[in-house]
């Protein structure tokens, strides 16, 4: 099984320092749905791993953020794309649970419920914890500068054979040749 698996926010679409709260402010960074349709058709399974806190933190509710994921939903189906699964973490950052990234949880899950082993399949994010919630499960770790993706190459630290790109249409061509 081909497998991909994406961050959500600074990734397929532009992130805010105040959380994405509502489907308008959920906006699709340019190219990056067209990126996941691509992938659709050369026979991989895309996957989005996300920390969605504000839910832990109050700022919107379960019906918000599967409205926020509908849009999301609708608008690659206009491309002819698809997610098949959309893994999440509500919590808080002081929960302590083990689904929030870097805490490999949420990668966990997704091993088991496809039944398969991650070693290799590409873990595309924009933060340092994407990369090592990626790293810890044996997941290539891809960092996009979209998000906080600059911020995350200047600050260093990347785990060992990351792999950078300007934002995931191009980490999707490199990806397909």
């Amino acid at each position: 099984m081909k497998l991909v698996i994406l961050d959500r926010d600074g990734v397929i679409n532009h992130d805010s320092a105040s959380y994405i709260k509502s489907p308008d402010e959920w906006k699709p960074i340019a190219g990056s749905l067209e990126a996941i349709a691509l992938l659709n058709q050369a026979g991989y399974r895309v996957l989005v791993a996300t920390n969605q806190s504000g839910v832990g933190r109050g700022l919107f509710d379960m019906a918000t953020l599967n409205a926020i994921h509908d849009k999301m939903h609708r608008a690659l189906g206009l491309v002819g794309g698809h997610v098949d699964g959309i893994f999440y973490c509500p919590h808080a950052n002081d929960a302590g649970c083990t689904c929030r990234k870097p805490r490999p949880g949420l990668l966990d899950e997704i091993s088991k419920r496809f039944g398969v082993s991650l070693e290799g399949v590409p873990f595309i994010g924009d933060s340092l914890r994407d990369l090592q919630a990626g790293a810890a499960v044996g997941a290539q770790p891809v960092l996009v500068l979209t998000g906080k993706g600059k911020k995350t190459r200047k600050d260093g630290d990347l785990p060992e054979g990351t792999v950078i790109h300007a934002d995931l249409a191009e980490a999707v061509r490199s990806l397909l040749q």
